[in-house]
């Protein structure tokens, strides 16, 4: 899947703005991440964009992500990407066990708090800190 057609998927699927600004923030973080481990930016960035894909209209577990991961899977995603999505979720009892899991578990969680910080303080620059942490050692 190229990610032109992730993107696409994504605007089918999500229609809050918000939500694909997130998605597009995990993708930006799973990219960071994998040049600094020395993986495949393109796979590691289309998981972090294709994470959430059912979110809006499964919110809750167990549907989320088990509705979007079976979808992917149909459309011939890699069972390692698969095994990611279905990872950053602690309800599916899929193990962290991939170096990629790992990342995107800690990439969503990590977004979202710069995210929160930006918005709780806008007149401090929690985007540039939150950045300072994603590069950090």
């Amino acid at each position: 899947m190229t990610r032109e057609e992730a993107w696409q998927l994504v605007c089918e699927w999500i229609k809050n703005e918000n939500m694909r600004k997130h998605l597009l923030a995990v993708e930006a973080a799973m990219r960071f991440y994998a040049r600094k481990f020395g993986e495949d930016e393109e796979k590691w960035g289309l998981v972090g964009l294709l994470h959430d894909l059912d979110y809006e209209k499964h919110p809750n577990p167990p549907e989320h992500p088990q509705v979007g991961a079976n979808f992917l899977r149909e459309r011939g995603l890699p069972e390692d990407m698969v095994n990611a999505i279905l990872a950053h979720a602690d309800w599916t009892g899929v193990p962290r066990d991939t170096l990629m899991a790992k990342a995107l578990f800690a990439c969503d969680e990590l977004t979202g708090f710069i995210v929160a910080c930006a918005l709780v303080m806008p007149n401090k620059n929690c985007v540039k800190s939150g950045l300072t942490l994603l590069s950090a050692k």
